[in-house]
């Protein structure tokens, strides 16, 4: 069967293409001029150089695809310039849902993320039902999927059979850029990490995230919604794990939340505003981690059948690979 995916050549996405291919489809990427293709290196993959808020080179990947799954998004923590994200993750989804209904795609699975559902009181997993606004969003990059998820449920309404994939925080190996969990991990391993701070998150292997994908297309329900996450762990979890797994210490320091702010905010004006670089702490994300981002997959368990493998091989294969490839050092 032939498929499109956007944001193949991402972290996520890279693993979803050969997710695909191993349910033997026929994978087209749509992939911008300018996209790194290390993660596609050697797949059996048709690449065709497009870009979402294009919506004629849209159309064209589109043509002949009986399914669409849309990975791509402009993820960033520190947004210089938050209208070419929503360019990107608003109007340029908008692009794709249109040419799937316009085409006629059987099915389309929109990647959103846990970032734009609501949460519960503190300590208490959220799930797909929890209530969110747009004011609760506290990131360029969490109002903007807030409203392209706002938008793609229009369009479920409007007849576009698409289901909609909420992940977590994924880990694993191929994650290039790397994501702000991948550089978390990276900073871990070279030692940047002095303390934490009393917040926690939810993960999965990237490696079921996309079983998930290609789970939601075969058993989903249009306009639902299906957090794709595994184990809810406290960041200092999450170190003691790395620990074990790296053979580093990890940082016994529980920070204040108030420093960390305040530390972010005179980084981020030094850094962002003075020097226009991104910040090694950038403000949203100390923002974030106030309250623990701890999540619900039941429904997704349950519904599809989402895999939960054990979080420690994800991490492992992470740590692996961040060496071996020069992300930070083997000692």
């Amino acid at each position: 069967m032939k498929v499109l995916v956007t944001g193949g050549t991402g972290f996520v996405g890279s693993h979803l293409v050969r997710c695909l291919i191993g349910y033997e489809n026929s994978v087209v990427c749509l992939v911008r001029p300018t996209s790194r293709l290390d993660n596609l290196e050697s797949l059996p993959t048709t690449l065709r150089q497009g870009d979402l808020t294009d919506l004629n080179s849209v159309r064209e990947a589109v043509k002949g695809c009986r399914m669409v799954f849309h990975c791509a998004a402009d993820y960033r923590l520190w947004c210089p310039s938050p209208e070419e994200m929503f360019r990107v993750n608003v109007a340029g989804t908008d692009n794709l849902m249109r040419a799937c209904f316009d085409e006629g795609v059987e099915r389309v699975v929109y990647t959103s993320t846990v970032g734009c559902l609501g949460k519960y009181v503190e300590g208490v997993p959220a799930d797909e039902d929890t209530p969110a606004r747009l004011a609760d969003m506290l990131s360029p990059y969490k109002k903007s999927k807030f409203l392209a998820q706002v938008n793609v449920l229009g369009w479920a309404n409007r007849g576009l059979p698409v289901v909609i994939v909420n992940p977590s925080t994924p880990v694993g190996e191929m994650d290039l850029k790397p994501t702000p969990t991948g550089k978390m991990i990276v900073d871990f391993l070279r030692g940047k990490m002095f303390g934490y701070v009393d917040s926690g998150m939810n993960l999965i292997d990237v490696r079921d995230v996309a079983e998930g994908h290609w789970l939601a297309a075969q058993r989903g329900s249009p306009g639902q919604k299906y957090i794709l996450g595994n184990v809810n762990l406290t960041l200092k979890e999450i170190f003691d794990r790395l620990g074990v797994i790296a053979n580093i210490s990890a940082p016994n320091w529980r920070i204040p939340y108030w420093i960390a702010l305040l530390y972010a905010k005179g980084e981020n004006f030094w850094s962002g505003e003075l020097l226009h670089r991104e910040p090694t702490a950038p403000l949203e994300g100390v923002k974030m981690s106030q309250s623990k981002m701890w999540f619900d997959s039941s429904k997704a368990v349950q519904k599809l059948g989402l895999p939960q493998r054990p979080i420690e091989k994800a991490l492992e294969r992470a740590v692996r690979w961040f060496r071996e490839k020069g992300y930070a050092s083997l000692s």
